[in-house]
């Protein structure tokens, strides 16, 4: 009698295992396969009769099965590994990528007797990462808030032109990658792109940078030495603070823009220009203009076709995108794995301002990459200045103004890839609970 309640609580025990969507395998101490549910076949490819009794390494063909296996590391350390993402080899010997989980199997008495591991199928996560990255991706620039939407559709139309563009946005949110996409959408395409900063050297210095100069021009000048104009030549020329040209260049720059000539230091006679302009300021050329300090005719003719590149506190959605993007890239430059930012600490990225944009968001990844010892980004990790611009948000509830602004099946879908499938974080950082993210994901026709 007894023996037919133990057969039963072990077929009990198989019915709830084989009802859960994730992989789920336990081993013995000699890590032999001892339990395969029904997620861990259909991943794998292999039947449960196939892979018990054998070892986890000949069933899952991973590059950490011979160094750096997640079970023997919980079992070493009797902590728990928590979502490492890796590839396995299935039965088909086709890649599949998983996140797993690995803890110490214990039995009644405490004694460790092997261990357990639950894993999950990232493919299809993987497929909308991709599609995802692909949709709102433009060049080197991400986003899917509609405002930078309508300046990417623009951008190859106004590329295609030799007018001149004025981007106009605060430091750091990205002008130089725009004038960059401008130029690589452009036929002068096989030319140089020469950047000059007009406010970072003084007037006379900042003069002979531009236009050139020759031998003797000035003191200390022994030899020719091309300006940027003529550096660009059959290329673009980004003038990057344009604001921040002194009075008497900017006549001379007006010059080139009206006759396309220039005069180096000294040279006796003009040369031709051959460059297309992209100028960029994050300063009020208006106002300036009204002031006096930036001549109204050269404001028209580099106002050809003005872009206003918004800065990143008002588009929060695109923070997910950029944060995945920096992550890949510092990831791969720090020979790191970090998976991503904790739920507690992505809210606080998304309700922090910015006031250095896209430049600051990335620098903050970069350190939290280079500081995060393990998988994730807490909290703890993140650089006090997010919190000071921010006080008390830890406690407080993301406002509206901190979440997607509408839940369209591409924000959910993107959500979803963010955060692997995890339906509890994408609820948490939508500060909305479940069984409302159910209701809107199946609203969306997404597999809840």
């Amino acid at each position: 009698m007894e023996k037919r309640g133990n057969c039963e609580h072990l077929e009990y025990l198989k019915t709830i295992l084989d009802s859960v969507a994730d992989g789920v395998f336990t081993v013995d101490a000699e890590m032999r396969i001892t339990t395969f549910n029904r997620a861990a076949e259909e991943i794998t490819g292999y039947a449960a009769s196939e892979a018990v009794g054998r070892r986890c390494s000949d069933i899952f063909r991973a590059g950490v099965c011979s160094s750096g296996c997640p079970l023997r590391e919980a079992q070493e350390t009797g902590e728990a590994v928590v979502n490492r993402e890796l590839d396995i080899t299935d039965k088909d010997n086709r890649r599949v990528p998983i996140s797993i989980s690995a803890s110490v199997l214990r039995n009644a008495q405490g004694q460790a007797v092997g261990g357990v591991e639950t894993f999950r199928d990232l493919s299809l996560i993987n497929v909308l990462k991709r599609e995802i990255k692909e949709k709102y991706s433009f060049r080197d620039l991400v986003s899917r808030n509609p405002v930078m939407r309508r300046l990417f559709d623009v951008l190859p139309d106004v590329a295609a032109t030799e007018a001149t563009v004025l981007l106009n946005g605060d430091s750091g949110t990205g002008k130089e990658l725009f004038t960059r996409a401008v130029h690589d959408l452009s036929p002068r395409r096989e030319g140089p792109l020469v950047v000059v900063n007009c406010g970072a050297l003084p007037e006379p210095l900042l003069e002979a940078e531009i236009f050139g100069a020759r031998k003797g021009a000035y003191t200390g000048s022994v030899e020719n030495r091309p300006g940027r104009l003529e550096m660009a030549r059959g290329g673009t020329l980004f003038l990057d603070e344009i604001g921040d040209l002194p009075l008497p260049l900017q006549v001379k720059l007006l010059r080139v823009l009206e006759n396309k000539e220039y005069q180096p230091l000294g040279a006796k006679s003009p040369l031709k220009a051959d460059v297309r302009f992209v100028a960029a300021t994050h300063r009020d050329l208006e106002e300036m203009v009204a002031e006096g300090s930036f001549r109204r005719d050269l404001y028209f003719r580099i106002n050809v076709v003005q872009l206003k590149i918004p800065p990143l506190r008002e588009r929060p959605e695109d923070i997910p995108l950029l944060i995945d993007m920096a992550l890949d890239r510092f990831n791969g430059r720090y020979a790191k794995k970090i998976r991503g930012f904790s739920s507690e600490a992505l809210k606080v990225l998304l309700r922090y301002q910015y006031p250095g944009n896209v430049r600051e968001l990335l620098n903050i990844v970069e350190q939290t990459v280079i500081l995060c010892r393990n998988g994730e980004i807490g909290i703890d990790q993140l650089p006090p200045a997010v919190f000071l611009h921010n006080p008390g948000q830890e406690a407080e509830k993301p406002d509206n103004a901190a979440q997607p602004p509408q839940m369209s099946r591409e924000t959910l879908a993107d959500l979803l890839a963010h955060h692997n499938g995890n339906r509890t974080q994408m609820a948490r950082e939508l500060g909305v609970d479940r069984t409302t993210l159910w209701r809107w994901m199946k609203k969306n026709g997404i597999a809840v």
